[in-house]
């Protein structure tokens, strides 16, 4: 068999990004934005009366930063350094055991009130696992590596994946070479044993086929890229995928690893 693996994007791909706030809306909490600028602003203002629309300014701004860095340069800012930024921009500083309350505040927050699982992805992931291994390849926005776990753990997910590649714990992020190459290296295959799935033509497509792999574009939640991508099949829901999967695996059977 030329596939050995099966690799997934995390967001939009298993679970439903932000499906989350909803749960929070019903909960009266605020969303997940208020909330992250919330915490900062709190932590500043025990130590000293602190301006919230100051600390939202700074937040904004970092994050801007952040989507550069991220977008371009295909480099993840760990959750630590993302709000170390923000601080500076404030030109504040918090004592070693409020900023890892911060931290770890921030980070809980979508592992607390989880994202929903999408729509028959345990049905998917079990059926695939009988014929491959499977591993996760994605970027962590907020959520560290750890949470992100937590998360698929939480949803009974977790014990399907033999391996993980996170953007934070890599420090790089997806198109760049290295998130499935360390995925393709924890698992002892080649990247051209692998197909990759997940939502974004950018990260998902054109990422594993810069390095050999094959893609399966994923659009149950995020067809956007539905319309103009190079993947080597489409999928629209996770009861088909186990199909979809089998039919580019035997067409890459045929191919060869040098095609």
């Amino acid at each position: 068999m030329a596939i050995k693996v099966i690799s997934f994007d995390m967001w939009d791909t298993l679970v439903d990004d932000d499906s989350d706030e909803g749960i929070r809306a019903t909960r009266g909490l605020r969303s997940k934005r208020d909330q992250r600028r919330h915490l900062v602003w709190q932590a500043l203002n025990e130590i000293e009366p602190t301006d919230y629309e100051r600390v939202a300014l700074a937040y904004d701004t970092a994050d801007a930063g952040f989507n550069l860095v991220w977008k371009k340069l295909h480099i993840n800012w760990t959750l630590e350094q993302r709000l170390g930024v923000v601080l500076d921009g404030l030109g504040r500083t918090l004592p070693a055991d409020a900023f890892e309350r911060l931290v770890n505040d921030t980070a809980d927050m979508e592992v607390e009130i989880p994202p929903n699982p999408i729509d028959g992805v345990a049905g998917s992931l079990a059926a695939l696992a009988r014929d491959y291994k499977l591993c996760v390849v994605s970027d962590a926005i907020v959520t560290p590596g750890t949470g992100l776990r937590e998360i698929l753990d939480g949803h009974g997910l977790k014990r399907y994946f033999s391996a993980f590649a996170f953007s934070d714990e890599v420090g790089r992020s997806k198109p760049h070479a290295s998130m499935f190459n360390t995925a393709a290296r924890a698992l002892g295959v080649e990247p051209h044993e692998i197909i990759h799935v997940g939502d974004r033509d950018q990260n998902d497509v054109k990422g594993p086929h810069a390095i050999g792999a094959k893609a399966v574009l994923f659009t149950a939640t995020r067809p956007d890229d539905a319309g103009a991508t190079t993947a080597d099949a489409i999928c629209g829901s996770h009861r088909d995928l186990p199909g979809v999967i089998a039919e580019v695996a035997e067409r890459a059977d045929a191919e060869g690893p040098s095609a």
